[in-house]
């Protein structure tokens, strides 16, 4: 299968139109001119490590930095930015940190010393506590003033900012702090805060929809390769957007000559005969409304014909698509007339003056959907082209359609690099380089969905932003937790390739190379008919228990395998003594698969024997074991404390 990045939010269009994401916007806090934005009252400071402060000072001048009986000294260069590290301190607070410079004097109150998180990723990390799981009991219980928040309010940006921002607002934990912060990020902090009693600063930035090349710095890309194009135009577009928009265009339009079959057979021109054409409805994801595209992604044609008299056909127009699944070329009487990406951004294209005609016109939409819903879903009433006079012409009934090409078949199209949540470095550069290099012991991080399609991609991607992050914090010893991603989608009653399954893979390899790197299993608290389950409380234990396992302490985790080997009566996977397996609703294990050199895979029997699980009816051309290979897999082998199985696939050795 060839490796496709999703387009823009893609996997959001999974729940329909309605999103979970919350609709944060960038906060604005009053900034004094010492310290940096992130130095509120309420802070958490790192325990363990020396602190760094910094800020802001005339150019030159000397800046003396207390907090409690600690003291020190800096100087600010001739940007005006000013750097000091305080002494490591130990957990507790409050302290006062004061900045003293040329008689100007600020300080921030009720400062903490503790354990600080960075929870991060697309919607199921930005899934607030008021959406959970018995959201109003724990909202009412949220009263832990040693758990401090820090929500970053979204921000897209094409280059990182010339000056300072404030993105965001320490605040202790209360029902009202509480109610639209992130379920997994809190809950994972209040189980450390009870096990280890020390202070908790918790800081959440997560955009829904969003792929992990958003989350990279710039320097991360250009390291990775592949992503020239994308930066020139980025650059370009931080420069003069309608300069970046030309490029873009230009690199969208060559991509689409040259791997559309609709394209390069002229579907959207009117030499096109199209009376064998279905049709499909102005409005709803096809695979809802169109049975043999129930399970489609991919390249899928809509066509429609205007009759127009000579008066209206002399103006110019607005084409109003409403909102495409996931990417959109249009053209009207073989002129093109835009495209875009994002599955829920409505579609409103301006048609030049001498476009139309009298007569017939001929309306073509070439759309690309790579996950969950496709097509021209919005409303069919919002389907329309509005004469320069006013007059409006109904969209709403009339189109046509025809397949393209499948997804398999496509290689990676262009994405939109400026667009928020699809784009490239945006919301590094908007929600992570303004944190600058705030102490932290670690990350959460809740993302995947949204690249799927790329998850041969994902195993550099996932390792570049571990580095990528530790740089940017400064810290080489920082923890790298990841949820694997949850049981969603169909279920299957034969073995199949699943892009989830081989996504999970991908997280799993990712982590288990890495020794600061925590996987917190979800395959059996997803939810097979909705993208965000709601049982976030217990993805946040499971962060908590591998934090908890990465600082050393002896902590129950979910069995991985340690061996797979083949022997006389069978393949043995063989997990650790610790991993206390047990089967839960039948008398073995199921959910594993052998797999041959012909990449057939199928169920076999499985039986457990203390701490290995041995699978028969073994042929000599088996050559691999997968087990929960599904996007929605149903598994029943667990270890201690409730924790599932790792799915897996390995090489029989």
């Amino acid at each position: 299968m060839r490796s496709f990045l999703l387009a823009a939010a893609a996997v959001a269009a999974l729940t329909g139109a309605s999103s979970v994401r919350a609709q944060v916007q960038p906060q604005t806090v009053v900034t004094p001119a010492l310290f940096d934005a992130m130095f509120q009252d309420h802070a958490v400071l790192q325990r363990g490590r020396p602190i760094k402060v910094w800020g802001r000072a005339a150019p030159g001048a000397a800046v003396s930095v207390s907090l409690g009986q600690a003291q020190i000294q800096a100087t600010a260069g001739a940007d005006g930015v000013w750097r000091a590290t305080l002494p490591t301190l130990t957990a507790g607070g409050p302290y006062v940190l004061t900045a003293r410079s040329a008689g100007a004097s600020q300080s921030v109150s009720d400062i903490m010393i503790g354990d600080v998180w960075l929870c991060s990723g697309q919607s199921n990390m930005e899934f607030a506590v008021r959406q959970a799981t018995n959201a109003e009991s724990e909202i009412g219980a949220a009263n832990d003033a040693k758990i401090r928040l820090f929500l970053v309010g979204r921000s897209s940006l094409p280059a990182p900012s010339a000056a300072p921002r404030a993105v965001g607002q320490w605040r202790v934990t209360s029902p009202q702090s509480v109610r639209d912060f992130s379920a997994a990020c809190y809950f994972m902090g209040r189980d450390l805060r009870r096990a280890e009693d020390v202070p908790v600063g918790l800081i959440a930035a997560s955009w829904g929809g969003s792929i992990i090349e958003d989350w990279l710095s710039r320097d991360a890309v250009e390291k990775l390769g592949g992503h020239q194009e994308a930066l020139k135009a980025l650059d370009a577009y931080a420069r003069d957007p309608g300069q970046g928009d030309a490029i873009w265009r230009r690199v969208t339009q060559d991509w689409w000559r040259t791997n559309d079959p609709g394209t390069k057979q002229g579907w959207h021109l009117a030499r096109t005969n199209d009376a064998d054409w279905a049709p499909i409805l102005a409005e709803g994801f096809w695979e809802s409304t169109v049975p043999g595209l129930a399970t489609f992604d991919g390249i899928v044609w809509l066509r429609k014909e205007v009759e127009l008299t000579a008066a209206q056909a002399r103006q110019a127009a607005t084409l109003e698509l409403g909102p495409v699944d996931d990417a959109d070329v249009t053209w009207i009487n073989g002129q093109y007339i835009g495209g875009q990406q994002g599955w829920d951004t409505p579609r409103t294209y301006a048609v030049p003056a001498g476009t139309l005609k009298a007569g017939r016109n001929l309306i073509a939409v070439g759309v690309l959907d790579t996950n969950g819903g496709g097509g021209a879903w919005g409303p069919a009433a919002n389907k329309r082209l509005v004469l320069a006079d006013g007059t409006t012409v109904s969209l709403s009934s009339g189109w046509r359609h025809r397949v393209a090409a499948p997804l398999g078949d496509l290689p990676n199209p262009p994405r939109t690099p400026w667009i928020g949540g699809s784009g490239t470095t945006t919301l590094y550069n908007g929600m992570i380089e303004p944190l600058g290099a705030y102490g932290l012991k670690g990350m959460a991080w809740y993302q995947g969905e949204s690249n799927i399609g790329d998850y041969v991609g994902y195993r550099r991607l996932l390792p570049a932003l571990f580095a990528d992050w530790r740089a940017r914090f400064e810290n080489p010893e920082m923890r790298m937790l990841v949820v694997q991603l949850a049981n969603f989608g169909p279920m299957a009653s034969q073995p199949t390739n699943s892009y989830w399954a081989a996504l999970r893979e991908s997280q799993r390899t990712v982590v288990k190379a890495d020794p600061k790197a925590g996987l917190a299993v979800a395959i059996d608290i997803g939810d097979r008919y909705d993208i965000h389950p709601t049982n976030k409380l217990e993805v946040g234990r499971r962060l908590a228990l591998e934090a908890r396992r990465l600082d050393g302490e002896t902590q129950p985790v979910s069995p991985q395998p340690v061996s797979v080997t083949r022997a006389a009566d069978g393949v043995h996977i063989r997990y650790s003594a610790s991993a206390q397996l047990v089967a839960y609703g039948s008398n073995r294990p199921v959910g594993f698969e052998l797999c041959g050199s012909d990449n057939a895979c199928r169920f076999v029997d499985a039986t457990l024997s203390g701490d290995e699980v041995v699978l028969s009816s073994v042929m000599a051309s088996d050559l691999r074991v997968r087990f929960c290979w599904a996007d929605s897999p149903v598994c029943n082998l667990y270890g201690p404390a409730g924790l599932p199985a790792v799915p897996f696939e390995a090489e029989i050795r």
